[in-house]
């Protein structure tokens, strides 16, 4: 199952790609932008809670499709197309590669379950 898994989050992962070939950028910029919403770390220096609350704003595929959905469909602004598409893409590969996410226990708790014991 866990194969699975890992293989519908990658098609999720070529979704996000398919959908930022639509914007007017060059296919490079995926991959500088792919890596910007892990600055939601950096809510980790002010403890877990803190640091849990603003990562998982930062990784929330739900967050990111609701970026996309305001910036295409009411105000047509690309900006919030881009950052959708990215922390939907974003999130989509982390939990490919088995980073969930967090609890206010600490960083390597997920809903994926303890990293480094998967």
């Amino acid at each position: 199952m866990k194969t699975v898994l890992k293989l519908e989050e990658a098609m999720m992962l070529l979704f996000g790609f398919f959908i930022f070939m639509q914007l007017d950028l060059q296919w490079w910029w995926f991959l500088i932008l792919i890596l910007v919403p892990d600055i939601g770390m950096v809510g980790y220096l002010f403890g877990n809670k803190l640091g849990a609350t603003i990562y998982n704003i930062f990784h929330h595929k739900g967050i990111g499709i609701l970026l996309y959905l305001i910036g295409a469909s009411f105000l047509d602004m690309p900006i919030l197309k881009l950052c959708g598409i990215i922390i939907f893409s974003h999130s989509a590969l982390d939990r490919m590669l088995g980073y969930g996410l967090k609890y206010e226990k600490g960083f390597k708790f997920t809903h994926l379950g303890e990293i480094g014991n998967n």
